[in-house]
């Protein structure tokens, strides 16, 4: 599909550290259930993940949060467990627990029947969602793409689901590291194919969650995070020029390892809200963007507060940019939760947009 730049491409143009009007400013989990229209969209669907595999509504949730808040991006609805499910190993959600998986990699043979799923067959749901979503946007602002991470979708695959320690998981790399590889080869090679088919579908960037990267030490992070990352920003073909899909590496506690991920060849990094700005920015001297990084817990103070927190994130960016604003995405640090009001995120956005003004 061809990719022509959106009406708002502030979000794109900052990604490729370009000038913008002001920052652009997107939420992850931003389309979820501290709306009550998306409340009411997902008892029609059922479940979840009904509502995850029917592209009309995962289009119509995503479109959700942007006929409320001047967002600068869509980000696809959907889940980072799709790839697993579709390598078999069966995704539920156990009411107040999580996502769970009926068939967890609990051996070396479990690991050596995985396949590259076929994503014109089991993952058609998803690129028919994204395909969908770019012809309801019609060029207001762009579509991102995503994916969890191979260790990330590798911490759920051998768990079974969450987990307070990782002690499977990390059992796994530090018994068998040949094992841990060879499951973690075959999630890139994955990890790559969907998201090249969700860029072809139609999505303008595209984002890796590697959310349980920081659970590791630097000698593993490296070994068994990093390494894979890094392979996912030389290999995924995501067109040249103005039609190039930017990426943008995201991790919780990445912290340490920023330097490493700005040299991968990735376009952005996301940063959760441990470091601030203005560090970030120092270290990375302007080598990619920056996305990020309000605490979410923010979100429960008054609007005065919101306000006064953004001004502070903007100006550490920019204190730390040699005093430009530009190369900034302004994003929480990690996703919102359900009970937090749809108000006071009208009040972030309104700020960011308002105080990053040129």
């Amino acid at each position: 599909m061809s990719n022509p730049s959106p009406v708002n491409d502030r979000f794109l143009r900052a990604l490729r550290r370009q000038p913008v009007d002001r920052t652009p400013v997107w939420l992850m989990r931003q389309a979820g259930r501290y709306l009550p229209e998306y409340r009411a969209t997902r008892a029609q669907a059922g479940s979840f993940l009904n509502l995850a595999k029917n592209p009309e509504l995962a289009c119509e949730v995503t479109l959700q949060p942007l006929r409320r808040f001047p967002l600068d991006a869509a980000i696809l609805f959907s889940d980072i467990l799709t790839v697993p499910d579709a390598m078999g190993l069966g995704l539920y959600f156990a009411d107040g627990e999580g996502p769970k998986f009926e068939r967890p990699i609990r051996s070396t043979a479990d690991i050596d029947r995985l396949a590259v799923p076929d994503m014109g067959q089991e993952l058609r749901y998803v690129m028919d969602a994204v395909s969908t979503i770019r012809r309801e946007l019609n060029g207001s602002v762009p579509l991102i793409g995503f994916s969890g991470s191979p260790w990330t979708l590798a911490c759920y695959m051998v768990e079974g689901g969450g987990s307070d320690n990782y002690g499977k998981v990390k059992s796994l790399a530090l018994n068998d590291p040949a094992a841990m590889h060879r499951l973690l080869r075959v999630v890139t090679d994955a990890v790559i194919e969907y998201l090249k088919a969700q860029h072809a579908s139609g999505a303008q960037a595209l984002q890796v969650f590697d959310t349980w990267g920081g659970v590791l030490s630097p000698s593993m992070y490296r070994e068994f995070s990093l390494r894979y990352l890094q392979r996912i920003a030389a290999e995924l073909p995501r067109g040249e020029g103005d039609e190039r899909a930017p990426l943008i590496l995201f991790g919780k506690g990445n912290d340490p390892y920023i330097e490493d991920l700005a040299a991968s060849g990735a376009e952005a990094v996301g940063v959760d809200w441990t470091i601030g700005l203005g560090d970030a920015a120092r270290r990375i001297g302007g080598q990619v963007a920056i996305q990020g990084n309000l605490d979410p817990v923010t979100l429960y103070a008054t609007p005065e507060t919101i306000r006064g927190e953004v001004g502070r994130a903007l100006d550490d960016y920019r204190d730390g940019n040699g005093g430009s604003r530009e190369g900034h995405v302004f994003n929480l640090g990690h996703g919102m939760s359900p009970d937090m009001q749809p108000e006071h995120v009208a009040a972030m956005v309104a700020a960011v947009h308002e105080l990053s003004a040129r």
